[in-house]
């Protein structure tokens, strides 16, 4: 193992993190948690293509960093409160 997939393992506690408070905190602390999953999701997986030289992982990380805020639009959407009058 090199520095690149140890780093990668040192941010797998913070995904972790991420993931103890979606499932304790409240919708709106969930919400940033997630958005922050994002993130530290798409370093996990270029530091994981850098290190296994592999280039043409790079493709997901990319497609992961364009979704994830599309995906938070979405987790908005069905969490707020509707208004049947």
């Amino acid at each position: 193992m090199n520095a690149w997939l140890w780093s990668a393992a040192v941010l797998l506690l913070g995904l972790l993190m991420c993931g103890i408070v979606c499932w304790r905190a409240s919708v709106w602390d969930c919400l940033i948690a997630f958005e922050m999953a994002g993130v530290v999701s798409v370093f996990i997986l270029l530091l994981v293509a850098e290190g296994s030289h592999r280039p043409e992982l790079y493709s997901i990380a990319l497609t992961t960093a364009v979704l994830s805020f599309p995906g938070t639009l979405i987790f908005i959407r069905f969490m707020e409160p509707h208004d049947r009058t």
